[in-house]
């Protein structure tokens, strides 16, 4: 059975840095495209950033892109998101997501396996 699980959400306050980690576990991940995605309250589950199954190719939604850096190390099954400077509108509860794809999807449809969520609260 596959299980994300997410760590590294909390408080910060505007400008700041947080970094998010997730281990997956049930099967290798290698080969798989692993990403992040945010939802806040009242809005849509939002893509975020997505790496693919090497590590080598990255995309990131237009919002997070040169304050936020996605990788991965395959030896630990575990993704990452580095968030810097970060804003009030960047609050949310945030998800990692696998996909069974050599691919680098950013839709939400595209992903079998979710972690349970990290908060992230950004505020003064």
């Amino acid at each position: 059975q596959v299980q994300l699980v997410e760590s590294g959400g909390g408080l910060a306050q505007p400008g700041g840095s947080l970094r998010l980690s997730c281990t997956a576990s049930g099967r290798t991940f290698s080969e798989d495209a692993m990403a992040w995605f945010r939802q806040a309250p009242g809005k849509d589950r939002e893509f975020v950033a997505v790496v693919n199954w090497s590590g080598w190719i990255t995309y990131y939604a237009d919002s997070v892109k040169g304050r936020f850096t996605i990788s991965r190390d395959n030896t630990k099954n575990t993704v990452y998101l580095q968030m810097n400077n970060l804003k009030p509108a960047d609050t949310a509860l945030y998800y990692c997501a696998v996909a069974r794809t050599r691919h680098t999807p950013m839709i939400p449809d595209s992903y079998e396996s979710w972690g349970q969520g990290t908060q992230v609260t950004v505020s003064s």
